[in-house]
């Protein structure tokens, strides 16, 4: 830590800093906040999503020893994703993304050549799969705001135990430093003064 000067323009200089720090603090602080509220809200997001997968999956698990019947193909290519769909919006300072939807690949197949139950399970699947994508996004949103809450949350610790009480005893000891010395520039201007009366008074 470099030593600071006792100086009335460093005081000053401290002084600013010291406003600007105070000004600036809580809209740190007031991000924080914000960031918490909506990590907390996408886990809450999460945990709904992955409860109606798993309703989801049940569904798929209901049908599943019909997806045994043998036939020319592999109908899980038909659910074969081409694009995942995603915008940006700005929260608390934050890109995060918003998922928008599933592009699939689009295969044409023989309704003659495969089982009835072929569009069902093809539609399932990809209901099954847009929502595990819709799951990905949203943990791709929870990282963003838990990454930059951490970062506001360590600036908010930097200002309030180091940044500010630092700055402070800073002007604290600089107006200890500058009290003495108007202290003894007081002293000394008093005896100065007393030996030029009593040189005044020898004279007489």
């Amino acid at each position: 830590m470099a030593k600071i000067k006792l100086t009335k323009m460093a005081l000053r200089a401290e002084q600013r800093k010291l406003q600007q720090l105070l000004m600036y603090l809580p809209t740190l602080k007031l991000k924080k906040s914000l960031l918490q509220l909506e990590v907390i809200s996408s886990k809450a997001t999460i945990a709904k999503l992955l409860h109606f997968l798993s309703q989801q999956e049940k569904e798929l698990l209901a049908f599943s020893d019909l997806l045994v019947e043998k036939y020319e193909g592999d109908y899980l290519r038909y659910a074969e994703v081409s694009l995942v769909s995603k915008e940006y919006e700005n929260i608390a300072g934050v890109e995060i993304p918003l998922f928008r939807g599933v592009v699939f690949h689009e295969k044409n197949y023989s309704f003659m050549d495969t089982p009835p139950w072929l569009d069902f399970a093809i539609e399932r699947t990809r209901k099954f799969i847009t929502e595990r994508e819709k799951i990905n996004v949203e943990e791709e949103k929870k990282r963003a705001l838990e990454h930059e809450l951490k970062e506001v949350s360590i600036r908010v610790n930097l200002f309030e135990k180091i940044l500010i009480p630092r700055t402070r005893e800073n002007i604290r000891q600089i107006v200890i430093f500058l009290g003495d010395q108007q202290l003894a520039a007081v002293s000394q201007a008093k005896v100065a003064k007393r030996k030029m009366m009593m040189r005044k008074e020898q004279i007489l």
